[in-house]
């Protein structure tokens, strides 16, 4: 009598919807709390800790929009006006003499008694120095009235921001030389596996250059991080748990390739034994193996070997966590839908990430798409999305992310 085996069922591929709501629980959970104050010149890229209230109105005062001629509409009935003061911007002005207007230029505060400006292509200047207005006029034209931009007391940068050149202006404008910020992530990145030496070195037979260590570590930087190199973990227990227990205080365990259950996986045995480690399988291409864990308290993600794995696995679930660990409520790229310039006839059963460039109005995807060819990514400007199941055509709209919106 043949005995009968029963084959536990294949766990299902994990939506990266799932994954990314899984990993962002986990970062709500594990907030980076300590903040900063740093000056303005050094908060690029930082994430803000408070939300930023004007302290004064913008603009304090109501001025003209305009070079040209301020008055007070109620004066002029379509007769030339005299002009009795000139006004550049950081000047006070005097209050305007009834039937009169003021010489002004942009930006300028109106003096008081003033409620509009005419544009002086609108306005002829006659020979005895007054001026004619010869175009209609209304209440309030080319005036930007006091507490245009911000009221004193109003939210106009919310904590959780990623401070960039915009924002950074907005704040210099409102007076702040310092801000409140989050403090900077610290992350130890390793690779692993006895075939890989660093550039520079001789390769030996079966080893490769480590390409995934500088990806990860100039990209992190980007991010404002703190990064701890770790360099390459060698196929070798002791040496795994001495590197391990050398890290130090950091945020995040950063690993790529080794990550598994096989023989070779000293990273995943040194793991275990100080923490837990789980394996996800997930249902895109490329980028199947994830795992998430904590090594003594710090959570852990590994990432796979393949250099486009990793760089689509980091792009859309570790940046995000990193992000919101620190608070950022925004962290999905900006992406957008554009004509494929590609049949892509094979439906899949992954979420699939093309490295596509933006050619002539369409997505084109680079002709080798192995998870091995770096190359793809250097020649792309972002990635395009091909959907479970589907098989889009030539013309057909496809969702683009932007390796801008990825890296930064």
């Amino acid at each position: 009598m043949t005995a009968v085996v029963e084959v536990a069922p294949a766990r299902p591929l994990m939506p990266l919807e799932e994954a990314l709501e899984r990993l962002l629980a986990l970062a709500e959970a594990a907030p980076i709390t300590t903040t900063e104050r740093v000056a303005l010149g050094a908060a690029e890229g930082r994430v803000l800790a408070c939300d930023l209230l004007a302290g004064l109105d913008l603009p304090p005062w109501p001025n003209s929009a305009m070079d040209g001629y301020a008055l007070r509409l109620a004066d002029w009935q379509g007769e030339p006006l005299a002009v009795t003061q000139r006004i550049f911007a950081g000047h006070a002005p005097e209050p305007l003499q009834p039937g009169t207007c003021a010489r002004i230029f942009t930006g300028a505060p109106l003096p008081e008694g003033a409620d509009c400006v005419e544009m002086q292509e609108n306005a002829e200047v006659l020979e005895d120095g007054r001026v004619r207005f010869v175009e209609p006029l209304a209440l309030g034209q080319n005036v930007r009235p006091k507490g245009q931009e911000t009221r004193v007391g109003e939210l106009v940068i919310a904590a959780g921001t990623r401070l960039g050149p915009i924002q950074l202006g907005l704040a210099a404008t409102l007076g702040f030389a310092e801000l409140e910020v989050v403090r900077r992530p610290r992350v130890a990145v390793l690779s692993t596996g006895d075939e890989l030496v660093e550039p520079g070195l001789s390769l030996g037979p079966g080893q490769i250059y480590n390409s995934n260590r500088r990806l990860l570590v100039s990209w992190l930087q980007r991010l404002g991080c703190e990064v701890l190199d770790a360099g390459i973990l060698p196929d070798d227990l002791e040496r795994t748990r001495h590197c391990l227990g050398g890290l130090g205080d950091v945020d995040l365990i950063l690993s790529t390739g080794g990550v598994s259950v096989g023989e070779a996986d000293y990273l995943g045995l040194a793991l275990r034994e100080a923490g837990e480690l789980a394996l996800w399988k997930l249902a895109i291409k490329p980028g199947k193996p994830l795992t998430f864990g904590h090594y003594q308290g710090v959570p852990v993600i590994g990432l796979p070997g393949n250099p486009a794995s990793t760089l689509v696995t980091f792009g859309l679930l570790a940046r995000p966590y990193l992000l919101r660990r620190q608070g950022v409520s925004k962290v999905a790229p900006l992406c957008f839908s554009v004509p494929a310039g590609f049949d892509w006839p094979r439906p899949g059963n992954r979420r699939e990430y093309l490295r596509a460039r933006i050619e002539d109005g369409q997505a084109r995807i680079y002709k080798n798409q192995s998870s091995g060819v770096l190359r793809s990514a250097a020649w792309a400007d972002g990635v395009v999305e091909v959907r479970e199941g589907t098989t889009p055509r030539q013309g057909e709209l496809v969702t683009f992310i932007p390796f801008s919106e990825l890296l930064g």
